[in-house]
């Protein structure tokens, strides 16, 4: 939960939001700056490590002397998001997600990514996006429910800058360009591909580890990762001498060695059923059944069936307002009458209420903790009293962290390791940091190897550790 939502205020979250160099005549409020600020709030700030950037702005440098503007200049900025994603502005911004250089497994898959993103801007299309971005309202209704306002993510995507999906023939143009770039770069140009494909196994894996849930990676959302397109990219790459097929493999690896992976826990993390923030000092546990999402705007869960779902935000409220006149101040309509009452959850106090909607009813509770409001909605198709009971244990789940647990509390990171003789995929998936679903199938995944590939002692391959 990277960014708070509120009527008026938001809670800091005792992280910086570090702003890459910007050109010295730019001024704060032109647009190009506003952009490149919207972008940050959305995807948690830009992701700082020297040596990794230095790697990547070489290969940047290499695609743009190969390419037919080398007049152009761009600079990258790496998203602290663990989101598979990649975008540029028309500026020349280009924006790479750690979640992105995560699944990425050389030097020739990551400037695939930046080949076609500089093949947007080069042929104008996303200067076209931008214009039609400026037809659309920036700033909109995050929650229609709850009316909120705030910039990010969601603001983020109905504006249409970042995250617009290309026209097919856009897609299809920036494909051969990209391929093309990236072979005369010196690049293998099959990286297309080979990061297409593991982008689209990683939304399967996606999916079968939420019940079914085939939301695509974003990068894949705005930049549908088709059969057809897969092939067209390999079509373009068998245009190219195989002899220039430059993976550059172990640089790039060591590169992204020590890279935080998922979640950082400066925005709060998720562990199955768990929401725990260390900054903010919290944690609860979602009711059985439920995914928990921690988005940029608030935490976002589902049960399986669809049938029941759930949101955790949080906004400063003046301390003399009682939560009692809070839930009634109309920031969420239609409470039902005599259903506000006052409770504690684990000495903290709260206040709860049930409100109901079209096709939803709500059972919501209000937790005054650290100089901030927690907001839970908890929705129900179908009012049961089962629902009911389920949502009141989850909300006595919330509690404060201890000191240890806070201190304790680290981010999960890639590993670069040399496979041994006798390692094998099942061994080396074992060794992940956490009891992950389809280890195996998340460990292929990762590091780019087919269902029926083998490991050869001497390869190098990422884990994942604490």
């Amino acid at each position: 939960m990277t960014l708070v939502v509120g009527a008026c205020s938001s809670v800091p979250t005792g992280r910086q939001i570090l702003l890459p160099d910007l050109p010295k005549n730019a001024e704060a409020s032109s647009p190009s700056v506003r952009e490149h600020q919207r972008v940050l709030s959305a995807y948690g700030g830009a992701y700082e490590d020297p040596r990794l950037h230095a790697k990547l702005t070489s290969i940047v440098s290499r695609l743009v002397a190969a390419s037919d503007r080398p007049d152009l200049s761009y600079k990258v900025t790496i998203l602290n998001s663990p989101a598979v994603n990649a975008f540029a502005l028309p500026n020349g911004q280009l924006y790479v997600t750690r979640g992105l250089l995560g699944l990425a497994n050389d030097s020739a898959e990551f400037a695939s990514v930046m080949a076609h993103e500089m093949a947007h801007v080069i042929a104008r299309h996303a200067a076209i996006r931008e214009e039609q971005a400026r037809k659309t309202e920036l700033i909109s209704n995050v929650n229609d429910l709850l009316g909120d306002s705030q910039v990010g993510a969601m603001a983020l995507a109905r504006s249409k800058i970042a995250l617009a999906t290309f026209s097919r023939s856009q897609e299809f143009e920036a494909d051969a360009i990209g391929v093309g770039i990236a072979a005369r770069a010196g690049f293998d140009p099959f990286g297309a591909s080979r990061l297409l494909n593991s982008m689209g196994r990683n939304q399967e894996l996606r999916a079968a580890g939420r019940g079914g849930d085939s939301r695509p990676v974003e990068f894949l959302s705005s930049h549908p990762a088709t059969p057809e397109r897969v092939k067209n990219a390999e079509d373009s790459a068998r245009q190219f001498p195989a002899s220039r097929a430059h993976r550059d493999k172990a640089a790039y690896l060591a590169s992204i060695d020590g890279m935080t992976y998922g979640e950082d826990p400066a925005d709060g993390f998720v562990r199955g059923r768990h929401f725990l923030h260390p900054k903010l000092g919290f944690s609860f546990m979602a009711p059985e059944g439920f995914v928990l999402d921690n988005t940029a705007q608030a935490v976002l869960g589902a049960k399986e069936a669809g049938d029941q779902a759930l949101r955790l935000d949080v906004v400063k409220v003046p301390a003399d307002q009682s939560l009692i006149e809070y839930l009634n101040s109309g920031w969420i309509e239609n409470i039902e009458n005599g259903s506000v009452e006052e409770l504690t959850v684990n000495g903290v106090p709260a206040a709860t209420a049930t409100a109901i909607g079209n096709q939803w009813a709500f059972r919501l509770y209000v937790v005054r903790f650290g100089g901030a409001v927690y907001r839970f909605i908890f929705a129900a198709k179908n009012r049961t009293p089962e629902a009911d009971r389920a949502f009141r244990e989850s909300i006595q789940t919330f509690r404060p962290l201890s000191s240890q647990e806070i201190r304790s509390t680290k981010p999960l990171r890639l590993k670069i390791v040399k496979v041994q003789p006798g390692d094998t995929v099942e061994s080396l998936s074992t060794r992940m940091a956490l009891p992950l679903d389809h280890p195996v199938e998340r460990f292929r995944v990762l590091n780019g190897l087919e269902p029926d590939e083998e490991l050869k002692a001497g390869d190098l391959v990422k884990i994942i550790v604490e």
